[in-house]
């Protein structure tokens, strides 16, 4: 049974509570969505837990009972990081990390692995190879877990902002590329400018429309 955070007033909330996914848009901020956290444990009580864990962090906690509902889940939704337990019936922990890092679209999500074992060397070998980036096991201090799933939340929230920034910058590019085509460049006069600026004015419209 993984134990809840002990709660203590005036804790300081940690920083990935105040931490949005947003882009800048012409002087603006606009918020996307919230990361999410994937736990993955057979045992109903256990993912209650973790919920209360990472209560108060500006995430969305998505829990599944396996590892095979773990997989559809990855299919159709972005996670910031995993939280997985080692061993579970059927496709245990080990054996999903494997399928998660031999997927292109999840092979970068962290993993964390939790295990209700006793600290085994050979078993957190064994989660490393299969691709964990920790190996945690049970009981475990509730904020040191929290601490961990802030920082990767904290650079899935760096890495989200840096795309949106690429993405903007290659809109506006194709924009200038394809307004210097209407322009042309063998100096030939335009025929009709008022139409030209028009276009112009419209392809510019349509460019700052898909940033906003």
């Amino acid at each position: 049974m993984i134990p809840p955070p002990h709660r203590t007033p005036g804790r300081r909330r940690d920083r990935a509570c105040e931490i949005t996914v947003q882009r800048s848009t012409g002087g603006r901020a606009v918020t996307s969505v919230r990361p999410k956290v994937l736990a993955v444990d057979d045992r109903r009580e256990n993912l209650v837990a973790l919920q209360a864990i990472l209560e108060g962090l500006a995430v969305e906690v998505v829990t599944v009972g396996g590892g095979e509902d773990a997989l559809k889940k990855l299919l159709v939704d972005d996670f910031a990081v995993i939280l997985l337990d080692a061993h579970m019936p059927g496709m245990d922990g080990f054996e999903t990390a494997e399928h998660i890092k031999r997927r292109e679209r999840t092979r970068h999500v962290p993993i964390l692995f939790l295990t209700a074992i006793d600290y085994d060397p050979h078993l957190a070998f064994r989660g490393y190879q299969a691709g964990a980036v920790d190996y945690i096991s049970k009981p475990f201090d509730p904020w040191v877990l929290r601490s961990k799933v802030s920082v990767f939340v904290d650079l899935w929230t760096i890495q989200s902002q840096l795309a949106a920034r690429a993405a903007e910058n290659d809109a506006l590019g194709t924009a200038v590329d394809d307004v210097l085509d209407m322009l042309g460049t063998n100096g030939t006069p335009v025929a009709d400018p008022a139409a030209m600026l028009d276009r112009i004015r419209t392809r510019l419209g349509t460019a700052r429309a898909g940033l906003e």
